[in-house]
């Protein structure tokens, strides 16, 4: 497989005004000053940084110092079933919000469930946030967890939904996909596309408007985002009007730069990721389909505009400059932004850790954009 350059350059998005609110924390965002939430001043890590990562956010650090004092137990040494009843990140961080007696503001969003009919007809699961005061006709996002298509479920990430829906005022739809092994590739990649033609044609039954459908994912969840858009490409169904894809899988290849500098990060690190795959996939061939290896294989011409999200610390950081750069070769209009400092999984840690806060104004600003 090809590598692309590493480079330490940001290809950075300018928030600018627009950005004026960061509504779910009820703090003043604009772009030269931000107030950071109470717990990111109070949580503190008890350990030095690790060596793969010393210049590691203070904040980050603690979470992933916490989240292995609550589950000590690598994943790679469960099985599937073990491993996802162990604590996870937000398990983590309201953890270290209860130390340090922390009440986070709540979001101003109903949950609601219903079950739609997945690959092949299986019934699935799926969440929806719908925040305060929407309109009749509101945007929909439809959002896909992480977790390696193995472990997890919306509710692990639901700071994200319901961050994305308070910022957005967008109906989200989270994605209770079948998991591997039980189901393996591409079974959550085909309960995702069917989940997205069901907001496609049921969006005003939750009161979306079925025009301003965007997608999002994160990891496992961010690979999704993008080939349930190729999906709809080449099946002829509409397509989304923007792709947000967060720290995604993108590619095949275990010996990119940040896979070897960042081997050993935690939470995510390469010998999960083999675990992960171990499972998901049929036979390693399935690495190299164009719905996983994105970088590599797929023809990603004519997808809507993107947006990706990076962390430094993590493994998958040079596959997703590799798709940022082969999305710009295909013609796609792209906005990238590396957040210094943080792991994989911090997207959902901004009660404690400043740059997930960013990432989600990010986020905000440019889902907005899209649903004008």
């Amino acid at each position: 497989m090809k590598h692309v350059h590493f480079s330490k350059k940001l290809n950075q998005v300018k928030l600018g005004t627009a950005a004026a609110v960061f509504s779910l924390l009820s703090l003043t965002a604009c772009q030269d000053h931000k107030v950071p939430l109470p717990g990111q001043a109070a949580v503190q890590p008890t350990g030095p940084a690790p060596a793969y990562a010393p210049d590691i956010n203070r904040q980050m650090l603690a979470v992933v110092e916490e989240l292995g004092r609550l589950s000590p137990v690598p994943i790679v040494q469960l099985t599937a079933q073990e491993a996802r009843t162990k604590p996870f990140v937000k398990d983590a961080v309201n953890s270290l919000l209860d130390k340090n007696k922390i009440t986070p503001p709540k979001a101003n969003v109903a949950i609601t469930q219903r079950t739609i009919p997945g690959y092949n007809g299986a019934p699935i699961r799926v969440v929806i946030y719908t925040p305060a005061g929407a309109s009749s006709s509101a945007p929909v996002i439809l959002y896909m967890h992480g977790g390696g298509w193995v472990i997890a479920n919306p509710e692990l990430y639901e700071a994200s939904t319901l961050a994305l829906a308070q910022n957005t005022g967008a109906v989200v739809v989270s994605v209770d996909y079948r998991l591997a092994p039980e189901f393996k590739f591409p079974t959550a990649h085909e309960d995702s596309y069917a989940a997205y033609k069901w907001v496609k044609e049921n969006a005003a039954s939750i009161g979306g408007n079925p025009n301003k459908v965007a997608i999002a994912g994160e990891s496992a969840g961010g690979n999704m985002a993008v080939a349930v858009s190729m999906m709809a490409r080449d099946r002829g169904l509409v397509m989304p009007i923007h792709i947000l894809s967060v720290y995604p899988v993108a590619n095949n290849d275990l010996n990119t730069p940040s896979y070897i500098k960042y081997a050993n990060a935690m939470p995510l690190n390469r010998p999960l990721i083999e675990w992960f795959v171990d499972k998901y996939f049929r036979t390693m061939a399935d690495g190299d389909h164009p719905y996983i290896s994105l970088v590599d294989v797929a023809d990603l011409r004519g997808l809507p505009p993107t947006t990706i999200i990076g962390a430094e610390i993590d493994p998958l950081q040079s596959e997703g400059m590799q798709l940022r750069d082969k999305l710009q070769s295909q013609g796609v209009s792209v906005a990238y932004q590396l957040f210094p400092g943080v792991t994989h999984e911090f997207f959902t840690t901004y009660a404690v850790v400043r740059g997930a806060q960013d990432a989600h104004e990010l986020a905000a600003v440019r889902l907005r954009e899209a649903f004008k």
